[in-house]
């Protein structure tokens, strides 16, 4: 979201995390002077996706749709409660999917409309499970048949359905030391949230 609005998009962050938010809110407004629209979303809560896609469904027009919606839950050997099982896949999969329904109208009021779904080598075939967990890797999938889903649906009108699938990332911002540093890294090294935004 800060490399983008330093590159002059108006931004609007959606989120269920207010604090984050704001967070974000204030190093776009400290570094370009833009002020983002802020939505409250918890993609897992049909709800709330509903009341999300009716404030932004009236935009003048969407250029980018950014899905990058997903919980994290981690491999582990104990049973997961049916509570983190449906967040996980709710927000994935269904909160992702109503969102991105309830938007259409307002990509197609753009003129070079782009939806892209950050997923995961999870996602990918034959991945290895590694550390993640059986229901995160599978809403994974899901995410990368969202995006080829939409790409097919849509084909033929102006709005192109891409994803990318990024491995294990370092996280940096934006004008940190590592951010500007991660250009001049070897090949070979990890990825960065930088190879995302740039992909």
């Amino acid at each position: 979201a800060i490399a983008l609005a330093e590159a002059g998009s108006k931004v609007v962050l959606c989120g269920r995390n207010p604090a984050g938010l704001r967070d974000t809110a204030t190093a776009i407004r400290e570094r370009t002077g833009s002020e983002p629209h802020l939505v409250a979303l918890d993609l897992a809560d049909p709800a709330s996706v509903e009341a999300a896609g009716r404030q932004l469904a009236d935009s003048e027009g969407i250029d980018i749709l950014i899905n990058n919606g997903a919980m994290w839950l981690e491999g582990r050997e104990t049973a997961y409660s049916a509570e983190e099982v449906l967040g996980v896949v709710n927000a994935a999969v269904s909160g992702t999917f109503l969102l991105t329904q309830a938007l259409l109208p307002a990509l197609r009021r753009s003129s070079c409309p782009d939806i892209v779904t950050i997923g995961s080598i999870s996602g990918l075939p034959n991945a290895a499970l590694q550390s993640v967990s059986v229901p995160f890797y599978a809403a994974k999938h899901a995410q990368a048949a969202l995006a080829d889903g939409f790409r097919q649906m849509l084909a033929g009108s102006p709005i192109r359905s891409i994803a990318v699938h990024p491995p294990y990332l370092d996280d940096m911002l934006p004008g940190d030391a590592e951010w500007l540093a991660n250009a001049q890294r070897a090949k070979g090294s990890r990825g960065s949230n930088r190879d995302v935004v740039e992909a």
